[in-house]
């Protein structure tokens, strides 16, 4: 059965989506089977795995709203080895559409309960916001997985979310946990993100990432060649950060199949 994950954070541009793509093409490195489910209305994750967001068939949106079987819109990412369920502007609709549906913040948990067993790992790449989209990834999830950059704003930012991540775990899905937070663009030179990551370390605890993603040009690079950073240029410090995050992952869930309640 596979661990679901929600890449989630509220803050944009702190590398959920590269996170998405080279996460799964790491996890795929490991040999473990991936889907990759960007509900991202402006389709980045599926660009970066190399399928054209403007000639989709079907994407998440019409799974969502009922149009399609999920396997029907689900593409192979060459490059990636992984399998994706692609999104485009169309998903833009499903904030008003699913507001009428029933069971709306259960839509995707739905359509992905029948596939669970063909994976080892789901990822899903949320939207900056806690949209109707991000609820059904919350929904959907095991746990969350919170990249974010060591800034100061980062960490009042990074408080709201824990807080709607457990008032979700309360209503609406039980399971619900921090999988962990990822240090993303990260720089121990500057003193900031040093005093930013102690107080991760002091708060989070075990849920902080050993790992952290340094800043990279070939992990900017590779998304406009369609391909994880793995596929660009593997000997690159990030394709190799991402590949030691997916062991740790496996490690961790190896040791501990639930890990502990969002604190």
């Amino acid at each position: 059965m596979a661990k679901v994950f929600a890449i989630a954070n509220q803050k944009g541009g702190v590398g959920k989506t590269t996170t998405c793509i080279n996460l799964a093409a790491s996890l795929v490195a490991t040999k473990r089977r991936v889907l990759l489910v960007d509900l991202d209305p402006q389709g980045n994750a599926t660009m970066g795995s190399g399928v054209d967001k403007h000639a989709l068939e079907h994407s998440v949106y019409d799974v969502l709203i009922g149009e399609c079987d999920l396997t029907q819109a689900m593409h192979f990412s060459e490059h990636g080895g992984y399998q994706l369920l692609p999104a485009n502007r169309d998903l833009t609709a499903a904030e008003v559409v699913l507001l009428e549906m029933q069971m709306k913040e259960s839509r995707l948990r739905n359509a992905l309960a029948p596939i669970r067993e063909n994976y080892d790992y789901i990822l899903i790449d949320c939207p900056p916001s806690l949209s109707m989209l991000t609820l059904n990834a919350l929904v959907a999830a095991d746990g969350v997985i919170i990249p974010m950059q060591c800034e100061y704003f980062a960490l009042e930012g990074l408080s709201d979310l824990v807080d709607n991540i457990k008032r979700i775990a309360e209503l609406l899905n039980p399971q619900l946990k921090i999988e962990g937070l990822l240090r993303t663009m990260y720089d121990p030179r500057l003193s900031l993100i040093n005093d930013v990551s102690d107080q991760l370390k002091e708060h989070f605890g075990d849920q902080l990432y050993d790992t952290v993603i340094p800043r990279n040009i070939r992990l900017a690079e590779a998304p406009s060649f369609g391909m994880p950073a793995l596929a660009y240029d593997k000997t690159s410090r990030g394709a190799l950060a991402y590949l030691a995050l997916a062991g740790e992952m496996v490690r961790r869930q190896r040791r501990n199949p639930r890990t502990a309640q969002a604190t």
